[in-house]
């Protein structure tokens, strides 16, 4: 989910020879150069089948699998067993390729596939145990139904597979087949289940924070870093739930309480009864303020682990602010149609294929026995719709960002660690990792009760903690801490049973009671259904701390830091029929903190994209107006940059004698703040808030959070005194992946930035002078260099003259091939990846086309699909994929959704038989 696709690390320098040596092939297969006839047969060997018959023995009757003209497939069966395993055979036609990789991510074994250059990574995946804990959930905790339906989608998939070479499965195995013996195995339930920790891992929340708070240790001060780590602006940006409150007396969270507006059925006054079978055996109350480590000691150890981190395939994207999403229902009081309106747009990495697969679930006669009817987003290798609507309800989801994780700092011994002075014995267990090409390597992993100690997967890691925070009741350090994690997703849970409720729940008590269950990841969930109702939920497994706040790692030996239970479903906040009409979840605050007394996350998005989403929904309501399917479109669209509207002020008052600087500054008179594709003003001031970002706070971060390549003379972090002979300046370069680097420039940024731009003085406005450019001790004078740095910058990239210049030059997007097209020579690239496309929108704006300005403007982040919901006419909903439907590098729906998506279109979204019927272009019958 490199850090923003589905592929082993780019990074990993074994990958290059061996890339080389598939360049021959990958001609051949794709009919380039030598390839001929032989090679598009080779090619169309893997297309899937899409009409007529095909024999299935596991199939109990007929089942119909009807293609749009973007090949975004429809089935109909008689029986929920039929259903899935036709799900299961449809998706491995299209996409089986890209659900083998990702089942060798989930499980640690992509050493099996690409060679000893993953070991590492495996290693680390290993030591998580995302396949052990979804093996447990299997066995132990998912309903038998839920079961079934997995072992009838691996029928499916297997059914498929039967007697199929790995050519003919996808070109990309006859790829690995010149280097690797490498045979595909059989599909299993677990292998789905295994997705979710994954997905779980990328909306982990915090993490990445903490670590980097405990990283700016070594050359910041505790106001610093708090100055960097801004609170939520509630008086800016409303949280989700405008109010409410938990009750004391029966301790359920009521959205009314006493700041409360909501009131209950707009139409009938009704309230929705407690979710069935929604007690809870947790315990405890909120957690407590206050960081569970101070001092101001340096911890640059943590840099490994970061690095570890970095290494790790991001199935969904760079963790972090960008990973998120925008939602938001309107009531039909607000909208042409008189019934809902819900919008959806997930913002993750750019992959190819996407992440998501359009697909339609119907019992031909719904039933007691045969009950989904249900059309939307899907994940290939996972049975059910994840986003999208049945006859009854329509919903979506944004990531909740609840911190659920906590790292632990552990004075380790040879017989255990220590906890409240005594040893406790670690829990251990051997994993072996099978190696294409090379011998068989085994590793042992370590756990304490609180999770496993991922600092045993690297020697720099082996002393992290020598200079860690903490406080002075810290145990001796000796060689130095390890570190532990504790997550939530690492627990079995029932996520699998709660996409099954979800696709067939009628109303909003089911609805809850489904997302009772969606435990990990933690997800923002919307709703609304045909009788006109809309709704909100904030579902997760979020643990209470008995002490702390998890923005720091804790003290292991101390067992007060422990996680005492989680916070009760019932207490979690939760919207129906608010009096406003609509409701926004876009990675902001859930509800004002003053308000709820349990501790969900300090690390909240920051509520640029919500309030932007709030404010158009509100302009657009007032005054009697009505919201129109295609407002929800253009709404998801809005590109405006929101720091723009605080920067461009200033920056048009700063006095610019050079006249090619001032060439540039002309271009932000007059400018709208929208960020489109050929927009000159859009790009230089993108430019210029680089600038900005890097010279008043990247520079001053330490190395650990730099990008790589980004190297600067700096005081060494020990120094003390003066700067002199003894202690002069070093060179000292970036460690971080651009994709994670900080400064970021998302809206955390936005909020550092704004008290700073009132103060003509501030220490953050001094950087010190080179040979080119003085010293600067004011805003206007940072503000004036951050203007000529970046006219030099684009003049570099896009020419002098400046009538040239357009964002989308800058801010372009490439699809890149899941594994074979993320590194290597070129010829792969041009055969296995799609684009580039030059793209509008930006950082935090709506139209969430990610940056991270530390590492450039390449789109990092997307919206990987776009949907809005007509509620009841359900035929008048669109929808859009990021890519096509196709995982085959030269199928007709390899990315033929993507010129669409990139103009901000939608398609005809046919959900009735009817409409199905008048859409279809191939049918294709699967019988027993």
């Amino acid at each position: 989910m490199p850090s923003n696709t589905t592929a082993p690390p780019a990074k990993k320098k074994g990958r290059r020879a061996r890339l080389i040596l598939l360049v021959l092939v990958l001609a051949l297969v794709a009919g380039v150069g030598y390839g001929g006839f032989w090679g598009v047969t080779t090619v169309r060997a893997s297309f899937p089948q899409t009409t007529g018959e095909i024999r299935l023995d596991s199939l109990s009757g007929e089942v119909e699998v009807k293609r749009d003209a973007n090949g975004v497939p429809q089935i109909y069966a008689d029986n929920e067993a039929d259903l899935f395993r036709a799900q299961g055979y449809v998706q491995a036609q299209d996409r089986f390729y890209e659900m083998d990789v990702r089942r060798h991510v989930t499980a640690g074994r992509l050493s099996e596939m690409f060679g000893e250059s993953q070991i590492e990574t495996d290693s680390f995946l290993r030591t998580l145990g995302w396949r052990r804990v979804a093996q447990q959930e299997y066995d132990k905790v998912l309903s038998p139904e839920t079961k079934k339906y997995l072992q009838a989608y691996a029928e499916g998939v297997n059914a498929y597979l039967k007697d199929r070479d790995p050519a003919d499965v996808s070109v990309e195995y006859a790829a690995l087949a010149l280097t690797n013996d490498y045979a595909i195995e059989p599909w299993t339930p677990v292998d789905s289940v295994a997705w979710l920790k994954a997905m779980a891992w990328d909306l982990r929340g915090n993490m990445q924070d903490e670590i980097d708070r405990s990283l700016m240790t070594s050359r910041m001060s505790a106001s610093q870093i708090k100055q960097l780590y801004p609170d939520y602006p509630y008086a800016l940006h409303q949280p989700i739930v405008d109010g409410g409150a938990v009750d004391e007396s029966t301790g359920k969270f009521d959205p009314k309480g006493s700041a409360g507006d909501g009131d209950g059925d707009l139409t009938t006054g009704e309230t929705p009864g407690d979710v069935p079978g929604s007690g809870s055996d947790s315990s405890g109350s909120s957690g407590s303020s206050g960081s569970s480590s101070g001092g101001s000691g340096a911890q640059s150890q943590l840099g490994a682990l970061s690095e570890v981190l970095d290494g790790v395939p991001a199935l969904l994207g760079p963790n972090g602010n960008g990973i998120g999403s925008n939602s938001w229902v309107v009531s039909g009081q607000y909208t042409t149609s008189g019934k809902p309106l819900l919008a959806n747009d997930p913002h993750l990495a750019p992959q190819l294929p996407s992440l998501w697969y359009q697909m339609g679930l119907h019992c031909r006669s719904v039933s007691a026995t045969c009950r989904y009817d249900v059309s939307g987003y899907t994940f290939s290798g996972m049975p059910g719709v994840i986003i999208g609507h049945n006859d009854k309800i329509a919903w979506g989801l944004t990531n909740l960002g609840a911190d659920v994780t906590d790292l632990y700092l552990e004075k380790i011994g040879p017989d255990g660690y220590l906890v409240d002075g005594k040893v406790k014995p670690f829990t251990v267990r051997d994993e072996t990792i099978k190696v294409a090409g090379g011998e068989d390597r085994t590793i042992t992993v370590r756990s304490t009760e609180r999770g496993p100690l991922v600092s045993d997967r690297s020697s720099d890691l082996e002393k992290v903690g020598q200079k860690a925070p903490v406080g002075n009741a810290a145990p001796d350090r000796g060689t130095g801490y390890g570190v532990s994690l504790q997550w939530t997703a690492l627990q079995p849970g029932k996520s699998m049973d709660a996409i099954f409720a979800l696709d067939r729940a009628k109303d909003f008590d089911q609805f809850r009671a489904a997302a009772k269950n969606f435990e990990v990841p933690s997800q923002n969930l919307i709703y609304a259904d045909t009788e006109g109702h809309i709704g909100y939920q904030s579902p997760g497994k979020i643990p209470q701390r008995a002490k702390g706040d998890g923005t720091l790692p804790a003290p292991g030996w101390d067992s007060s830091y422990r996680w005492k239970g989680y916070i009760p479903f019932e207490q979690l906040p939760y919207e129906y029929n608010p009096k406003r009409g609509y409701i926004v979840t876009a990675n902001q605050a859930v509800i004002d903190a003053k308000d709820y007394p349990d501790l969900l996350t300090k690390d909240w998005g920051y509520g640029s994209r919500s309030q932007r989403i709030n404010d158009l929904i509100e302009s657009k309501t007032k005054d009697g107006g009505k919201i129109s399917p295609d407002d929800m479109r253009t709404m998801q669209t809005d590109n405006r940059s929101e720091i723009a509207t605080l920067l461009n002020p200033l920056l048009l008052k700063i006095d610019i004698s050079d006249p090619y600087v001032r060439e540039a500054q002309k271009l932000l008179e007059g400018w709208d703040y929208t960020q489109e594709p050929d927009s000159a003003a859009a790009a230089y001031f993108n430019a210029v808030w680089r600038n900005v970002l890097k010279l008043s706070f990247g520079n001053k971060l330490p190395k650990e959070l730099r990008a790589e390549g980004d190297c600067i003379n700096v005081r060494p972090a020990d120094a003390t005194g003066p700067v002199d002979e003894q202690n002069k300046l070093v060179r000292e370069c970036g460690q971080r992946d651009p994709d994670s680097a900080q400064p970021d420039g998302g809206d955390r940024w936005y909020e550092v930035v704004r008290p700073l731009l009132k103060q003509e003085k501030s220490e953050w406005w001094v950087t010190p002078g080179n040979r080119t450019d003085q010293a600067t001790e004011t805003r206007d004078q940072l503000l004036a260099r951050a203007m000529k740095d970046a006219r030099w910058e684009l003049t570099a990239k896009l020419g002098k003259d400046v009538s040239t210049w357009s964002w989308g030059r800058l801010h372009q997007l490439t699809l890149k091939n899941q594994t074979l097209g993320t590194a290597g020579p070129g010829v792969v690239q041009q055969l296995l990846n799609r684009g580039p496309w030059n793209l509008g929108g930006g950082e935090a704006a709506v139209d969430a086309t990610g940056w991270n300005a530390a590492g450039g403007y390449e789109v990092i982040w997307v919206p990987s699909m776009r949907m809005v919901v007509n509620v009841g006419d359900w035929d008048k909903s669109r929808w859009i994929n990021l890519t096509g439907a196709s995982g085959h590098a030269f199928n007709s729906h390899y990315t033929d959704q993507t010129d669409a998506w990139a103009k901000g279109d939608l398609y005809d979204w046919a959900y009735g038989r009817a409409a199905v019927d008048a859409a279809t272009k191939d049918t294709l019958k699967l019988k027993p």
